[in-house]
């Protein structure tokens, strides 16, 4: 069983309402969403998938789109070009710090969105007074965003050769620290753990909880232990191979030690100490 959804440009994922099994995949059809009517090809969720987005709100289906739709779709795809086009002339005309990602229409042409990108705030009231007087009876939208929901908007394939998680399967953005990768016993080399976006990558938090798991079971570094080779001094944690590095006392030579292998040295309470 899977559930018809549709994805905004902006690469949020909404089920479509009422349900209709008639619904193919990449079948076109117009929905309505907070913003207006709009039109997009059906994406089909299995079950386990839909329920990833259980939090995910409903669009209302209106229809499976026609052709005299799908002729209005090309229509508004064309004008967007053309508008992205206009409002990026009057951005520089302006001189405005701001860069133009995407312009979209709605379905019916009645609201017009420019999501763009700023260093900070962008006082664009000049801007707007233009932008309505080209595109009369029409709302205009102006909407500001960070680069990591840029490149969630514009899509594209990662270093992995997959889409960009942020595009796809990411629900919502959470902080990403370069401790994430210390944790993980990454290189902290900028370019390998840098996405697209520039930021570091999001995919660094989903190992991460195991990680730190499997480290809560091993020896923590500088504790001693009992390995076949004798008694050694933990210098490293390997959780990726569920093993440590010791040093041994005897010969100092150092090696890798599976997790099973070691007997950790307890200390005697102080009260109990010789």
């Amino acid at each position: 069983m899977a559930r018809a959804a549709i994805r905004l440009r902006v690469g949020d994922i909404r089920f479509l309402e009422p349900q209709d099994p008639e619904l193919r995949q990449g079948d076109f059809v117009v929905f309505e969403s907070e913003r207006g009517l709009d039109c997009s090809p059906v994406i089909l969720l299995a079950e386990h998938v839909a329920s990833h987005f259980q939090e995910a709100s409903s669009m209302k289906l209106v229809r499976k789109a026609t052709p005299s739709d799908l002729l209005q779709l090309e229509t508004k795809w064309r004008e967007e070009v053309k508008a992205h086009r206009t409002c990026a002339e009057k951005v520089a005309k302006h001189s405005l710090g701001m860069r133009l990602v995407e312009t979209v229409y709605t379905f019916d042409f009645a609201r017009l969105t420019f999501y763009y990108t700023a260093d900070g705030r962008v006082d664009f009231r000049e801007l707007l007074k233009d932008l309505t007087s080209t595109f009369r009876r029409t709302r205009i939208d102006l909407r500001q965003i960070g680069v990591r929901d840029e490149t969630k908007l514009l899509k594209g394939v990662g270093g992995c050769g997959k889409e960009f998680c942020c595009a796809t399967l990411l629900k919502e953005f959470i902080p990403i620290t370069i401790k994430l990768a210390k944790d993980q016993g990454l290189s902290l080399n900028p370019a390998k753990l840098s996405g697209m976006c520039g930021r570091l990558k999001c995919c660094l938090a989903y190992e991460h909880g195991m990680y730190m798991s499997i480290k809560e079971e091993l020896p923590l570094v500088g504790t001693t232990v009992r390995t076949p080779d004798g008694m050694a001094k933990v210098v490293a944690q390997e959780p990726f191979l569920d093993a440590v590095r010791v040093e041994l006392q005897e010969s100092e030579r150092v090696l890798r030690v599976p997790a099973a292998k070691i007997v950790p040295i307890v200390a005697p309470p102080p009260d109990l100490a010789p």
